[in-house]
């Protein structure tokens, strides 16, 4: 395993650790379990959608962790409804993102390259641009608001993008919902074996990714 490979794997064991230790005080009832938190979502009433949507766009501009808000939506509206939520707030955010970067950072990041070395990025982006979106779609520790702002500085498609994020988001959107809609009843086994897959998951992706820019 390379390094980068052993970054991703202690990264995965760091996600099983938190959620073990989340489960272990919400059991023991020293943590605010995912009802108490969703209280204050299910108080805003029927504003309670437009709340999870408008916040999931301001992530986009101030980060904070997107899926302890999937968590409380999907305990208030349970896993499919709740995903629909966050992946339509999540969405638009990367969209208007996108859009600022694309707008007012290309310029700014043009002046700073040499027309050789602008040449290179944007045929970089034609070849490998959406395989390498995809893929890093998939692996929670990249930084969701990092990739809709670089890929607004190159020549990636909107199309592209808006089917690349829509698809890539939707695995940790909706293991996120279920989480909230079900931890609960999460027992140990359950709560090790989905963390397990993730961590073989990220694992696979990284080196495939690695396999990528090798060839």
């Amino acid at each position: 395993m390379t390094w980068s490979g052993r970054s991703v794997a202690l990264w995965g064991i760091a996600v099983v650790l938190l959620l073990g230790s989340m489960l272990a005080y919400v059991s023991e009832g020293t943590f605010p379990t995912p009802e108490a938190l969703a209280d204050q979502l299910r108080a805003t009433g029927a504003w309670a959608p437009v709340a999870i949507i408008a916040l999931m766009v301001l992530h986009s501009f101030i980060p904070f962790p997107a899926e302890i808000l999937a968590i409380c939506a999907g305990a208030v509206f349970g896993t499919l409804i709740g995903s629909a939520l966050v992946w339509v707030g999540a969405m638009l955010g990367a969209l208007a993102a996108f859009g600022l970067s694309r707008k007012l950072g290309r310029s700014v990041i043009q002046s700073w390259l040499s027309k050789g070395q602008s040449a290179r990025l944007d045929e970089w982006t034609d070849q490998q641009g959406t395989f390498t979106l995809l893929i890093s779609r998939f692996i929670p520790v990249i930084a969701f608001n990092l990739i809709n702002y670089a890929a607004g500085l190159t020549r990636v498609r909107l199309w592209t993008f808006v089917w690349t994020t829509g698809l890539g988001i939707v695995p940790i959107t909706v293991l996120s919902t279920y989480l909230g809609a079900h931890m609960k009843n999460m027992s140990w086994p359950l709560l090790l074996m989905v963390s397990g897959g993730g961590i073989v998951t990220l694992c696979l992706l990284q080196r495939l990714v690695k396999s990528r820019r090798q060839n």
